[in-house]
């Protein structure tokens, strides 16, 4: 496990799940990317660049706004993989090559629509529920080994995949300041598992 501090580049990448494109903002199927992007804002990383096929940022941080808060410095890379969900995987392999991350050291953001609406969880390791992303990121890193932050997107009451796809793939159907809720209490959650403070975090891994 790389340490704190140690000589790899990054000591973890955090990756948001979602699809490039107007089209899919604000979609429950995103809510990864938007996650992701309220990290790049609270840790003040600036201007992403393309590489790695997707948005990239890479800098070093501390607890609290702006970097200056209490505890060690942490290396982060934050990554948007611009393939699509499905090939979410192509994207963070190479990134996780040359970052020299190993993979309990890779969060990914990403909607889970067995998780009621709000519901925020974490889990290292464990099943893929048939997200596509993360079915991606299995094959292409070999091992579903790395840690997640399930933000709970909710289901329509259907199991037609049509509907289930429009569902995640439409605008958000909760209110603006639900929506926002939510991702700030995902970033919380993922910030604390990255500063080392994962019993903040209101689920039991696996959970």
């Amino acid at each position: 496990m790389a340490l704190l501090g140690g000589t790899t580049p990054v000591d973890w990448l955090v990756v948001g799940l979602g699809n490039p494109g107007s089209q899919y903002e604000r979609t429950p199927h995103n809510a990864g990317f938007q996650v992701a992007r309220e990290l790049v804002r609270r840790w003040e990383l600036g201007k992403g660049r393309a590489k790695f096929r997707g948005e990239f940022w890479q800098g070093t941080v501390r607890e609290g706004a702006g970097g200056l808060g209490v505890g060690p410095p942490v290396k982060v890379g934050v990554l948007l993989p611009q393939t699509f969900m499905n090939e979410s995987g192509r994207s963070v392999s190479p990134a996780r090559g040359q970052l020299k991350v190993p993979l309990e050291r890779i969060l990914v953001l990403h909607d889970e629509i067995d998780l009621a609406f709000g519901d925020v969880r974490w889990r290292l390791a464990g099943g893929l529920a048939g997200h596509n992303g993360l079915k991606s990121l299995k094959r292409e890193l070999g091992e579903p080994t790395f840690g997640r932050v399930r933000i709970g997107v909710g289901r329509p009451a259907s199991t037609d995949p049509e509907i289930v796809s429009g569902y995640v793939l439409g605008k958000w159907r909760q209110a603006e300041h639900e929506v926002e809720d939510l991702v700030t209490r995902a970033s919380d959650a993922a910030e604390s598992i990255v500063f080392g403070h994962r019993e903040l975090v209101a689920a039991k891994p696996n959970g």
